[in-house]
C-alpha cells in the first residue's frame, strides 16, 4: 500500500482513480504549519531559528496521513512542482517525523507538471529526492518577508497612527501605484494641433487619408503646432496646394506570434480580455489545472499555471501542428516547430508553460462553466497559435509633396498578405492598438493630387494612465520585483488593507497609502527602492539553485534592515510630521483658487496647517486647536464644505440649527439643542453625497430612530434607525436589517413586523430555526458532514460545521462548486484555529502533565514548543534546520 499526499481534495480525487486501489490519496489542503504570527518566530540571534506551528484543521489531516501510513510500505509526497509545493512537502516530512510514523517507510518524492494518467504515472515510475535548495530558498523568502512584516510594521503603528502594515514586495507594489498618481497630479497639459487632409490623386476615385508632416519648410511632429492660429494657416496652405505624388513605398513585414502563456503574461492577457483580476485568474487555472469531470472522468485540462518558463514539450508542439494542419491548413504551419526563451528578469525554475494537456480538446468540444469556459479557450488558441505560421503584412506609405516642398503629407496603410496565427489569435495591448486593415489604393510616383477635405484638430496631452491589474504585472515583473505565483495575493493585501482602491478597473492610492510610501521613502528609502527589491529576487534565485547559502542572505540583510530601524528608534512623531509636511505637500497644501497661502488656517487666519495623525488615519488640522478645530481630509476640495460650519438650516421643532460637518469618520450631522448636555448627531449613510442632504433629509436623519408604528401582538413600539451595522427596524431586543438607508424612512408596519418575525424565526446560530440553505453542495469528502451556502449579514458564505467562510465579490451562490468551497473551508480554517486553542489547554491541572514530552523531546507538535518555557526552543526548531537536509 503506498499513501500519497497533494494539495487540494480536487486533486486527489482526480489522482485517485489514475492510480487505482493501490494508492491512498490524501490532501494536505495546502501548508500544514507556518510561523506563528508573533513577535519571536524568526530569531536572528539564534542564526534566523525558525519556530513552526501546526493549529487547526492541519493537525487533523497530518493525523490522517499518519493513521493511513500504519497499513503503508511508501509515503509519496506529490506536491505542486515548483518552490511552494517542494516546501509543502518538506513540511509534511517534518510534521510526520515528529509523530515517528515514518520509521520503516519508504519516502518518495515526485512531480508532475500535468493531471493526466500519463504525467501521473510516468511521475510515480521516477520519484526523486526532496529537493532541500528549493526549499531553503523558500525558507529564506519566508523568513525576509517575516522579519519585514513583524519588524516595519510596528514601527509604523508607533511612528504613523492609522498604518496597518508594511512589506517586502507590497510596500514596492504600492510605491508604483503612488509615484504614477504624483505624475497625473504633477503633469501639465500641453495644447497641440493636428492637420489632416484627403488627398485625390489625377483619375482616381478613392480618398486618400493623409497627416502632414512638413510646414514651411518644418518637420511636423505631434506637438509642432501648439496653437489654432498656425493649424489654420497649414490648413489653408494644403486647401491652396497642388501636390505631386513624391514616393511610394511597399515593404513586407511579418509579425511572429507571442510564446505560450507564463502567469504572469496569463494574469495580464485575462484582465485586458476577459476583465478578470489575478486571484480570479488564478483560481479559475486552478480548477481546470486540478480537473474537471469530462464523460464520466475527471480530467486535468491545462497544465501547471505556477511558471515562468515559455517552453514546451516537443510532444505538445508536435500535436498541435497537427491540429492546426487539421483546422487551417498546411499553410498555417511553420517549416519547423517554433522554441521560444523567457525574457522576463529573474525569471526560474524551468517548467513548461501554460498549455493544454492534450490539444484535440478543442473549446468548443468541452462544456465548462463560463469561467472555466473563457479562460481555457484563452489557453488554448495562445498556445496553438505560437505553434503557427508568422503573420505577412505589407506596410504602405505615400508621401504628397508641393512644388518647392515646403508642405508635405504623408498617408500610411498596412494590408495583411497572410493572415497566419492571425487567424486564431491576436495578443490584447494596454494602448488597444488596432491590427486592422487601412488599404491604400495603387498610385503612380509623379502623379499629380488636390487636397479635397481638410480637417484641423486640437488636442491636449494626456497624463499617463493608473495601472491597471495587467499593467501593473508586467512593470513588476519587468522590474524582477515579486513572484508572478505571488502576485495575485500582493494585490489583494493593498485593497484589504485600504491602501488602494479600484476605479473603472484602475489603482488609485488611498491618502493612507501614500502617507505610508512617504514615510518610508523618507526614513526606509533603500527597502522600498525597485533595484534592492529585484536584487533579493536574484539572491533568492542562487539559493535556489545552490550558489548562495540561504543563512548567509539573511545575514546580509539583516545587519543592515536592523541597523535602519535602531536609527530611528528615537525618532520624534514631530520629525515625522515634519518630513511628511515636505514629501506630501502637493496632497496636503493644495493651491487655492483665490492665490491665498495654502498653509495657512482658512478658518482661523492665525493657525498653520500641518499634517495630523489620529488613531483612524491622517488628515490635516490647524495648529491654533483647541481654539481652532478645524479639519480637513488630506488631497483638500472644498474648503467651506469641510470645514465643519455647513448650516443647513433650523430645526422646525427646536429651533436648533443643523450643521454639516466632516469627522474622521465621514460626514455627519450635528444640532446642539438647549438645555442639553450633548449635542446630537447623525451620520450620512453611505452612498449619499453631502452635498445632496437638503434640511428636509437633515431633520429626518437627525430625528432617527423613526417610529414605525405599535406591533400588534404586544403593543410595543417598532423603530427604523440607521446603525452600526447599517439601517434596520427594531423590536424590543430584536433587530432586522433593511435593504437600504432610504427603507428607513419608507418602510411601514406590515413590512416591518414581518421582518421582524422572520428574524425571531431565523436568528443565524442564536437559538432559533436554522435557515435554509440558498444551495447545497455535497458531503465533505475527507470528514464527512455537510456544505451548504447561507444567507449571511454580510453576504452569502460557505458553511461547513462551525467554519464560515464568506464568498469572494466574483463568486455567486449559484456557482460555486464543492471544489471552490472546500477551498474557502480550508483557507478560513487556516486562520481562524488560534481562537480554539486556549480552550484545549485551560485547565491547570494539566500543566504536569504536559512536561513529559519537554523532558522526552519526542513527539509533540511544535504548538507545545510555542506554549513552553525558552528551555524547550533550541528543541523546535532542530528538525526545521538540520535534520532533514542531513538526511536528503
Amino acid at each position: 500500500m503506498n499513501v500519497v499526499v497533494v494539495e487540494s481534495p480536487a486533486k486527489a480525487k482526480t489522482i485517485n482513480k489514475y492510480l487505482g486501489s493501490d494508492y491512498t490519496v490524501l490532501a494536505s489542503f495546502g501548508h500544514v504549519r507556518d510561523l506563528p504570527p508573533k513577535d519571536g518566530s524568526v530569531r536572528p540571534d539564534e542564526d534566523f531559528a525558525m519556530d513552526w506551528t501546526v493549529e487547526g484543521k492541519s493537525k487533523e489531516r497530518i493525523k490522517a496521513i499518519a493513521d493511513a501510513l500504519k497499513n503503508a510500505d511508501t509515503l509519496i509526497l506529490a506536491t505542486d512542482p515548483d518552490r511552494e509545493g517542494e516546501a509543502i512537502s518538506w513540511h509534511l516530512l517534518e510534521a510526520l517525523q515528529k509523530r515517528r510514523v515514518l520509521k520503516d517507510k519508504q519516502v518518495q518524492r515526485v512531480a508532475f507538471n500535468a493531471i493526466t494518467k500519463k504525467a501521473v504515472t510516468d511521475a510515480i515510475a521516477n520519484p526523486r529526492e526532496l529537493d532541500m535548495e528549493l526549499v531553503e530558498a523558500y525558507l529564506a523568502r519566508r523568513a525576509l518577508d517575516y522579519l519585514v512584516g513583524f519588524t516595519l510594521s510596528p514601527v509604523l503603528w508607533r511612528k504613523l497612527p492609522g498604518a496597518r502594515s508594511a512589506g517586502r514586495v507590497q510596500s514596492v507594489a504600492l510605491r508604483l501605484i503612488t509615484e504614477r498618481e504624483t505624475e497625473i497630479e504633477r503633469f501639465i497639459t500641453q495644447e497641440y494641433w493636428s492637420v489632416d487632409a484627403d488627398v485625390r490623386t489625377d483619375g482616381a476615385d478613392t480618398l486618400i487619408a493623409s497627416k502632414l508632416t512638413r510646414f514651411e519648410g518644418e518637420k511636423i511632429t505631434r506637438l509642432t503646432i501648439g496653437e489654432e492660429k498656425r493649424a489654420r494657416a497649414a490648413e489653408a496652405a494644403i486647401k491652396a496646394a497642388d501636390f505631386t505624388v513624391a514616393s511610394v513605398e511597399a515593404k513586407p513585414t511579418k509579425r511572429n506570434p507571442p510564446p505560450p502563456f507564463t502567469t504572469s503574461t496569463l494574469q495580464q492577457e485575462a484582465a485586458r480580455k476577459l476583465g478578470f483580476d489575478a486571484q480570479r485568474t488564478m483560481r479559475t487555472a486552478q480548477r481546470l489545472y486540478e480537473g474537471v469531470e469530462l464523460g464520466g472522468e475527471t480530467v486535468g485540462l491545462i497544465t501547471y499555471m505556477r511558471t515562468d518558463g515559455v517552453s514546451m514539450d516537443m510532444g505538445a508542439m508536435m500535436q498541435a501542428r497537427d491540429v492546426i494542419g487539421e483546422r487551417h491548413g498546411a499553410d498555417f504551419v511553420p517549416e519547423k516547430p517554433r522554441f521560444y526563451s523567457t525574457k522576463a528578469k529573474n525569471a526560474q525554475e524551468a517548467h513548461e508553460a501554460i498549455r493544454p494537456t492534450s490539444f484535440t480538446r478543442h473549446p468548443d468540444d468541452l462544456r465548462l462553466d463560463a469561467d472555466q469556459a473563457r479562460l481555457y479557450a484563452l489557453i488554448w488558441k495562445r498556445a496553438v497559435a505560437s505553434q503557427m505560421e508568422a503573420a505577412r503584412l505589407e506596410r504602405t506609405t505615400i508621401d504628397f509633396e508641393n512644388a518647392d516642398q515646403s508642405l508635405a503629407l504623408r498617408a500610411t496603410g498596412s494590408v495583411v498578405t497572410f493572415p497566419g496565427f492571425f487567424a486564431l489569435y491576436q495578443e490584447g495591448r494596454d494602448d488597444e492598438e488596432d491590427e486592422g486593415e487601412n488599404r491604400l489604393p495603387q498610385v503612380t510616383q509623379g502623379a499629380k493630387a488636390k487636397a479635397e477635405k481638410t480637417l484641423a484638430e486640437q488636442h491636449f496631452t494626456q497624463p499617463p494612465p493608473r495601472f491597471t491589474e495587467a499593467s501593473l504585472v508586467k512593470k513588476m515583473e519587468e522590474l524582477g520585483i515579486g513572484r508572478p505565483s505571488t502576485y495575485a495575493s500582493t494585490l489583494s493585501v493593498l485593497r484589504d488593507r485600504d491602501y488602494v482602491r479600484m476605479e473603472d478597473k484602475r489603482f488609485i492610492p488611498e491618502d493612507k497609502g501614500r502617507v505610508v510610501i512617504a514615510f518610508l521613502e523618507n526614513f526606509f528609502q533603500r527597502y522600498v527602492q525597485y533595484d534592492f527589491t529585484a536584487s533579493l529576487e536574484d539572491q533568492l534565485d542562487k539559493v535556489s539553485s545552490g550558489d548562495l547559502e540561504y543563512k548567509q542572505l539573511l545575514r546580509d540583510f539583516w545587519k543592515d534592515f536592523h541597523a535602519s530601524i535602531e536609527d530611528i528608534a528615537d525618532l520624534r512623531i514631530g520629525d515625522v510630521i515634519d518630513a511628511m509636511n515636505i514629501a506630501l505637500a502637493p496632497l496636503i497644501f493644495p493651491p487655492r483658487e483665490d492665490g491665498s497661502d495654502p498653509k495657512i488656517c482658512p478658518k482661523c487666519n492665525v493657525g498653520a496647517l500641518s499634517l495630523r495623525l489620529g488613531k483612524h488615519g491622517a488628515f490635516v488640522g490647524c495648529s491654533n486647536y483647541p481654539d481652532c478645530r478645524y479639519t480637513r481630509p488630506l488631497g483638500g476640495g472644498d474648503l467651506d464644505a469641510v470645514e465643519g460650519d455647513g448650516e443647513l438650516g433650523e430645526h422646525p421643532e427646536t429651533g436648533a440649527m443643523i450643521v454639516l460637518k466632516d469627522g474622521r469618520f465621514g460626514p455627519y450631522l450635528e444640532m446642539q439643542v438647549e438645555d442639553e448636555d450633548k449635542p446630537r448627531r447623525g451620520s450620512i449613510p453611505k452612498g449619499w453625497n453631502p452635498a445632496d442632504v437638503t434640511l428636509e433629509k437633515a431633520v429626518a436623519l437627525i430625528d432617527l430612530p423613526r417610529k414605525v408604528g405599535v406591533h400588534p401582538e404586544d403593543g410595543e413600539i417598532i423603530e427604523a434607525g440607521i446603525g452600526r451595522y447599517g439601517p434596520f427596524v427594531k423590536h424590543g431586543k430584536t433587530y432586522a436589517n433593511l435593504s437600504s438607508a432610504e427603507e428607513v424612512f419608507e418602510v411601514g408596519l406590515n413590512r416591518a413586523v414581518d421582518l421582524i418575525a422572520q428574524k425571531i424565526a431565523n436568528p443565524r446560530g442564536r437559538g432559533g430555526a436554522a435557515a435554509a440553505p440558498l444551495k447545497e453542495l455535497g458531503e465533505h469528502p475527507q470528514e464527512g458532514g455537510a456544505i451548504n451556502v447561507m444567507s449571511g449579514r454580510y453576504g452569502p458564505y460557505v458553511k461547513f460545521g462551525k467554519i464560515n467562510a464568506t464568498l469572494p465579490k466574483d463568486m455567486t451562490p449559484e456557482t460555486v462548486t464543492l471544489e471552490q468551497a472546500l477551498e474557502l473551508i480550508a483557507a478560513k480554517a487556516a486562520k481562524s484555529p488560534a481562537k480554539k486553542a486556549p480552550a484545549k489547554k485551560k485547565a491547570p491541572a494539566k500543566k504536569p502533565a504536559a512536561k513529559k514530552p519537554a523532558a522526552k523531546k519526542t513527539d509533540g507538535d511544535t504548538k507545545t514548543a510555542a506554549k513552553k518555557t525558552p528551555a524547550k526552543k533550541p528543541a523546535a526548531k532542530k528538525p526545521a534546520t538540520k535534520s532533514t537536509k542531513a538526511k536528503s
